[in-house]
């Protein structure tokens, strides 16, 4: 712990990475003639980019000291005391000219000892290049280690000891009854597990809100509402200044909110959190650098598992490094001769080889809720499954399914389909007559555009929503869907949400009709929920012998599955529901808009 081995170690990070950059300089200096895509030569500068990092390595890299604000001159006291100068290498250099070192570390947060690496580089501000990052700064910092732990320690504070344990164990039970979704992390047992992943604090942004609902103060829920809702605007694809103008507002409305957890106690010595505090930089870096999809640390931290933990698994953990090395050196080496084979026609396979290729694929894609599509972007669109269960006579199943008045349903269907601008009101003798059979399926695949989530390159996403009784040999699944109701309206105003009962298609003189059985869902109120910011919803149920109210919709209305959470209220819920029972179990419902980034874009 010598000061002046601290020292060493922190010039000497610099020094390497001056050196493994040293290479790239005369392109900064010299011009180079590049052709662009537009087929134009120019003549090209090239300059160091963003730097992707957690806080404690910004620090190191900005040289400033553990607890002070690596982009601008915030005192680590009072981070969020106002508007600061912006931090910038020729402003560190006049401090470091005109002050001591003890009065830089004390009052101003350098480490004044130190040249950073961009020093030595044309255009380099290393203040400037240092970009958001989203796992550590939002998801894993802000979220997980501050706002959950915050809402766990005031609920320690506010009740007696059995009583806290008991309302603890209502949230994880509350979290464990999110129903299936293409895409969700389940938590069987809440939030009780040791070892937290960037995946797993992602998934608990998506249910957490409605699951402390009763047991926390609404503006208390209004402030992590208002941060989920800077993360996903913070994480779209593209950025105006429409979605920046949202990024501010949902910023101001977090800092106002998240007072209650200092008048509560649980932050007396209120919010010096330099993750919390990179939050006001987002707008600027946002404007600098782009989307901060693109730069977040997740990307390097996922091939860290590739190049570091597999190979570290692998060794006998004496003398790792050449271990891992050579591990690495070898897996390189078998993927170039994999390309080559390929190149040269040489992992074509039989004909029979090719045919299970397929088989398999098809099992496994009906298996999976969810994936990215590759290729260019193209129009949504819903598909029932390649494969079929069966064939039947409608009132064969009527009573199956539990609709008495299927046949009536499908006749009802046709007629809207030949008379779309038609009376709903009509006469079971005007009603077209089927008495064919139908094609019954479990499933169904929506293809859509959803830029912001990570997926195929342009964009596209595929999920399999599904309507079988039994599922992975358990009881039946019967999903949620988003319903194009009126084209003309934006957001959930031009969407209502249904449960799917059934997928199935039929031919009527010649055309045929891909269709769904479903229930349908009404929204409480004319707008979202003041707290949460989701809209509500309720089963539908007629208004003669109260129930649900149920009709045939073409698979071409679908436009992608919907994720319901429960409205829990004050009640503590019953230890037997299992998550399967989640959509028969409540009466009414907050419309997940923080099921993925799509959801968010357009249930609001």
């Amino acid at each position: 712990d010598d000061a002046s081995f601290r020292k060493f170690r922190r010039q000497l990070l610099h020094s390497s990475l001056a050196k493994i950059l040293e290479s790239l300089k005369p392109g900064m200096t010299t011009p180079e003639v590049v052709r662009f895509p537009d087929g134009h030569f120019r003549r090209v500068i090239y300059g160091l980019g963003p730097y992707i990092a957690d806080y404690p390595e910004q620090a190191l890299l900005a040289c400033t000291v553990q607890g002070w604000c690596a982009k601008c001159t915030a005192p680590a006291n009072n981070l969020d005391s106002g508007q600061h100068v912006r931090r910038s290498q020729a402003h560190t250099e006049l401090l470091v000219e005109e002050f001591e070192l003890g009065m830089l570390w004390d009052e101003y947060g350098l480490v004044g000892d130190v040249v950073p690496f961009t020093h030595y580089f044309p255009r380099a501000d290393i203040n400037e290049l240092l970009s958001p990052d989203l796992l550590h700064q939002l998801i894993k910092g802000a979220f997980k280690d501050h706002l959950v732990t915050w809402v766990n320690d005031y609920v320690k504070a506010e009740y007696p000891a059995l009583e806290a344990q008991k309302i603890l164990d209502d949230i994880d039970r509350c979290i464990a009854l999110a129903p299936s979704f293409a895409g969700l992390r389940r938590f069987p047992e809440g939030r009780k597990f040791k070892q937290w992943t960037g995946d797993d604090s992602k998934a608990l942004m998506k249910v957490y809100l409605p699951a402390i609902e009763g047991h926390v103060p609404n503006e208390m829920m209004q402030a992590i509402r208002a941060f989920l809702e800077f993360c996903y605007i913070a994480q779209r694809d593209i950025h105006d200044t429409h979605s920046l103008a949202a990024l501010d507002d949902a910023l101001q409305r977090f800092h106002h909110h998240r007072e209650i957890f200092r008048a509560s106690g649980v932050r007396v010595e209120g919010f010096n959190l330099p993750r919390q505090h990179s939050l006001i930089h987002y707008v600027k870096l946002i404007r600098a650098y782009g989307a901060p999809n693109g730069l977040c640390s997740s990307i390097t931290e996922s091939k860290h598992i590739k190049a570091v933990k597999e190979p570290w698994r692998r060794s006998n953990h004496f003398d790792a490094l050449s271990q891992m090395l050579l591990t690495n050196q070898r897996l390189d080496k078998l993927a170039a001769a994999r390309v080559d084979f390929a190149n040269c026609g040489m992992l074509k396979g039989t004909c029979l080889s090719s045919a299970l290729d397929q088989i398999l694929r098809t099992v496994s894609n009906e298996d999976d809720d969810g994936a990215d599509v590759a290729g260019p972007t193209v129009e949504a669109h819903v598909d029932l499954a390649k494969t079929s269960l069966r064939k039947v006579y409608p009132d064969d199943i009527a009573t199956e399914i539990e609709q008495p008045d299927f046949s009536h349903l499908i006749q009802l269907f046709i007629y809207d389909q030949e008379h779309p601008d038609s009376n709903s009101d009509i006469s079971l003798t005007a009603l077209p007559t089927f008495y064919g059979k139908i094609t019954i399926y479990p499933s169904a695949v929506a293809t859509f555009h959803a830029p912001s989530d990570i997926l195929g390159t342009g964009g596209m996403h595929s999920e399999r929503i599904r309507a079988v009784t039994s599922w992975r040999k358990g009881p039946g699944r019967y999903d949620t869907v988003f319903v194009n109701t009126d084209p003309a309206a934006e957001g959930m105003r031009g969407l209502d949400v249904a449960r799917v009962r059934l997928f199935f298609s039929f031919s009527y003189e010649g055309i045929q009709y891909p269709c769904a059985l479903v229930h349908w869902f009404s929204r409480k109120d004319d707008s979202p929920d003041d707290t949460t910011g989701m809209w509500i919803v309720e089963p539908d149920t007629s208004n003669d012998d109260g129930e649900t109210l149920a009709s045939i919709i073409h698979l071409d209305t679908i436009l992608r599955a919907a994720h319901l959470l429960p409205v829990f209220g004050s009640d503590y819920v019953s230890r037997t529901l299992s998550f399967t029972d989640t959509l028969d179990s409540f009466y009414s419902f907050y419309v997940n808009k923080y099921a993925d980034h799509h959801a968010f874009e357009i249930a609001f």
